[in-house]
């Protein structure tokens, strides 16, 4: 996983996703308030790796950028999370050194100095050697991050390939494990680890077979990328909450006409940025499935519970841990808030009525069934032949208003009254919007 922050790459391509590349480069650059000439190199970066990934590609697609998401839609995700990994992830010093670790440790078991000598000899003149220290270091990484694992016996400790999973299984079964793993990391959240995976997979597939497998049965057309995208965020977020560490951070609402800017570093080029700190305690990540975002429910002295859309976050860094009787006291209240939210409303609670129609002519009641599977702690109160009577108490209507207007005229909000009238209204705006001209 990541060793370095990419906030910047990250708002740049929920930029261009959301935006199709309508804007300008002076128009991107304001936005990401960063300047041209950093766009540019931004720019650049991006389309290196790119071409590094994608050589089947023809050329003149390789040269936009944009053709990265049009070349294949439906394999267009998981690119734009997985490049961003492998560009930033690593320093290229480390990339060269981690991966000379790599191919020493594939064939044998290694001790950290025997590695020493191996780096130091087939690392480039003109290249930093690394010492004792540096190496120990990446062997901590790899091992941390489950690529390698020690060797029982005495000391020195000894290092090899942690691949023991994949090289015990045959071809079929490998195929049948990337098949579970795709549609896992398709379907299901967090899935940063899921297409890492399905990657490792698929290329130890392609190294066991005299040709290229063909192991994509499936095809998945509603993604959210900035879902992806902003699982980045996520595993700092969930350490934070498990070692009850505050957060420092600096955070763009939604609201706010830009969504990034680049560290003040040089004082005579020092501008005003659009974002404010913060400094909370996260208590828990929710995503909601409806618009495919992420949430972070936080507390924070000043103002209590706190909610912010972790797509506005940047430069997240750890801050110090408070008392374990605090932060459970906190969780406590932040649970009573949210008993009867839809997604994380912490409104006034009240009751919503809603009347379903049973389908017409058909084997099954997918009305029913749909309301039974999502309602979450709703009700059925009434039922006859022709429809069925569902209660719920929610904080509040706005986040539960999607979700009933997606069953169309095949339910009505019979209360509350305002509840009633805001839908009345918005369906009179449709009628208006198709009506003959």
């Amino acid at each position: 996983m990541a060793k370095e922050s990419f906030d910047k790459e990250i708002q740049f391509l929920r930029m261009l996703v959301l935006t199709s590349g309508a804007y300008s480069r002076q128009q991107f650059a304001e936005r990401l308030g960063i300047s041209v000439h950093t766009f540019d190199k931004t720019l650049r970066r991006l389309k290196e790796i790119v071409a590094a990934m994608y050589q089947q590609v023809p050329d003149e697609q390789r040269k936009e950028f944009t053709e990265m998401l049009r070349y294949s839609y439906f394999d267009s995700t998981d690119p734009m999370l997985l490049f961003l990994f492998r560009a930033k992830s690593l320093k290229e010093s480390e990339s060269q050194r981690i991966s000379k670790l790599l191919a020493a440790l594939k064939d044998q078991a290694l001790t950290a100095m025997e590695l020493l000598d191996i780096c130091c000899a087939d690392l480039l003149a003109e290249a930093a050697l690394p010492d004792e220290k540096t190496i120990r270091n990446d062997l901590k990484y790899l091992e941390d991050v489950g690529v390698i694992k020690k060797v029982p016996g005495p000391r020195p400790n000894r290092y090899r390939i942690h691949n023991d999973l994949v090289q015990e299984l045959t071809q079929d079964e490998l195929i049948d494990l990337y098949d579970f793993v795709d549609v896992m990391s398709n379907t299901q959240v967090p899935s940063v680890q899921g297409y890492l995976l399905r990657d490792g997979l698929k290329k130890q597939l392609n190294r066991t077979s005299s040709k290229p497998a063909q192991v994509e049965p499936f095809l998945y057309k509603y993604h959210y990328h900035s879902r992806i995208l902003d699982e980045a965020h996520l595993y700092i977020l969930l350490s934070a909450i498990k070692s009850r560490r505050k957060v420092a951070f600096f955070y763009f609402s939604p609201k706010n006409n830009q969504s990034y800017s680049s560290k003040n570093t040089n004082p005579l080029f020092e501008r005003e940025m659009e974002g404010k700190l913060q400094t909370t305690l996260p208590l828990k990540i929710v995503y909601d499935h409806q618009y495919g975002r992420w949430y972070m429910l936080s507390y924070d002295a000043r103002h209590g519970i706190k909610k912010y859309r972790m797509e506005g976050m940047t430069q997240i860094e750890l801050g110090e841990p408070v008392p374990s009787d605090f932060f459970t006291e906190k969780c406590s209240e932040l649970e009573e808030r949210i008993t009867h939210s839809w997604v994380i409303d912490t409104g006034r609670t009240l009751t919503v009525k809603v009347k379903f129609f049973n389908p017409v002519d058909t084997p099954s009641n997918f009305i029913k069934q749909r309301v039974q599977l999502q309602g979450q702690w709703g009700i059925i109160t009434e039922e006859t032949n022709n429809a069925f009577i569902f209660e719920i108490q929610v904080n509040g209507t706005t986040e539960i208003k999607p979700w009933i207007r997606s069953f169309g005229s095949s339910c009505e909000v019979l209360e509350p009254p305002f509840f009633r009238k805001e839908m009345m209204a918005e369906w009179e705006a449709l009628r208006a919007y198709y009506e003959s001209v």
